[in-house]
């Protein structure tokens, strides 16, 4: 077997979500890949999510025209030619030079939607400069409710169309591989020396990243964090300025800011989905941040049908985690999802083939979507329900 360089790709055509993870792996620094690769604790939330979408089984039907199908929808009032939104991802511009750039692009492509996550290396007006479609807007609510006041404004200022609320993180998960990486800071003088090894075996990462192009600078926080502060202290920062004091009651707040559609990240429960409608929110996205935040929680596919059923009718309902093919796309929608978000497979992808690895993990799905559709019987993505599904004891119905 021929020894291969650890920052060189495979020799192959990713197809698929794991051949891209297998490219990232081989071209990131271990602290990095290991960072977007990992979840809390010991990772059994993370797990599931992927395991449970498995466990799932279609229905295979068979003699029904299928000869013209669609997998257009619309979410909040937004076409999508694919019923996917690329989800916000932090620190997404350590992993290829400008990636929040190279994925909005991708999206506006393929139709879908890119999400602008808060803590982007990529600021919000440079993606806006760089695409002419609208994408969403993540925000974290911080101590400092001014910063979070003037990044909303940015935000409205660049023409993002929606705000995405992430309400799962009053305080960072525990994530032992970072802890291990040294990305949480802290580590002895041997881990310190290792992970200078990690750099320099990965020589086309430190020169397309770290030294290529623009610097490293953190864009949609860059009044509070300057240029060249190293992502351990940058961390420190930011774990530093989540409030755990956050209630419903901001909803109100965020709304007197934002006049567009307002979308909460982190539902996992019947009862906090309807405190969501009953406080504002145009939609929800079912989500364990995946499985990054609380460990041993339910899985976002086990959670999704109950939540479909307490207010399914009254907003849009997305979900996100361990989906990673038009396989799991199709068992969301079954199940009462509008769309789906999707994380690690775009930062894998952009990490090992730049934007058009990312137009390509969103043509795979569009592709599996097709498939799917046709040996399932159904002409309309929109018209999934449960009915394409052998039903499991958790399903609906």
């Amino acid at each position: 077997m021929t020894w291969r360089r650890p920052d060189r790709p495979l020799r192959l055509a990713p197809a698929t979500h794991d051949d891209f993870r297998e490219l990232a792996r081989r071209r990131l620094p271990r602290q990095l890949f290991d960072y977007v690769d990992g979840g809390a604790f010991a990772e059994n939330s993370m797990r599931a999510n992927e395991d449970d979408l498995h466990s799932l089984r279609l229905r295979q039907r068979v003699l029904r025209d299928v000869s013209a199908r669609t997998l257009e929808t619309t979410v909040l009032g937004q076409q999508l030619s694919v019923p996917l939104v690329l989800a916000p991802v932090g620190f997404a511009g350590m992993f290829a030079p400008r990636a929040e750039v190279l994925a909005a692009r991708a999206a506006e492509r393929t139709g879908i939607t890119f999400t602008e996550s808060t803590l982007s290396i990529c600021g919000i007006e440079e993606v806006a400069a760089a695409t002419s479609r609208p994408f969403w807007f993540q925000l974290y609510v911080m101590k400092d409710r001014g910063y979070a006041e003037d990044l909303v404004a940015r935000a409205r200022a660049a023409g993002c169309s929606t705000l995405v609320l992430t309400v799962d993180l009053a305080v960072p998960g525990r994530r032992f591989r970072d802890s291990r990486n040294g990305m949480n800071g802290g580590i002895s003088t041997i881990g310190q020396y290792r992970r200078k090894i990690d750099l320099a075996t990965h020589p086309r990462w430190v020169r397309e990243v770290a030294l290529g192009g623009k610097p490293l600078t953190f864009g949609n926080l860059e009044r509070a964090v300057p240029a060249g502060r190293v992502p351990q202290d940058f961390q420190r920062w930011v774990a530093g300025q989540f409030d755990p004091s956050v209630t419903w009651r901001d909803l109100e707040w965020l709304r007197s800011l934002w006049d567009g559609p307002i979308v909460l990240k982190g539902i996992l429960d019947p009862e906090d989905a309807r405190e969501a409608v009953a406080n504002g929110a145009d939609a929800i996205v079912v989500s364990n941040h995946g499985g990054r935040q609380l460990d041993d929680v339910t899985s976002t596919v086990r959670a999704l049908p109950a939540i479909a059923d307490a207010v399914g009718d009254e907003v849009e309902i997305l979900m996100d985690g361990g989906v990673r093919s038009g396989l799991d796309v199709v068992k969301a929608l079954a199940l009462g999802a509008r769309a789906c978000l999707i994380g690690r497979p775009w930062v894998y992808a952009v990490a090992a083939r730049g934007e058009q690895g990312v137009v390509d993990v969103i043509e795979s799905i569009r592709a599996d979507l097709m498939v799917v559709l046709a040996l399932t019987g159904v002409a309309n993505v929109n018209e999934l329900d449960a009915s394409a599904l052998e039903s499991p004891e958790w399903g609906r119905g």
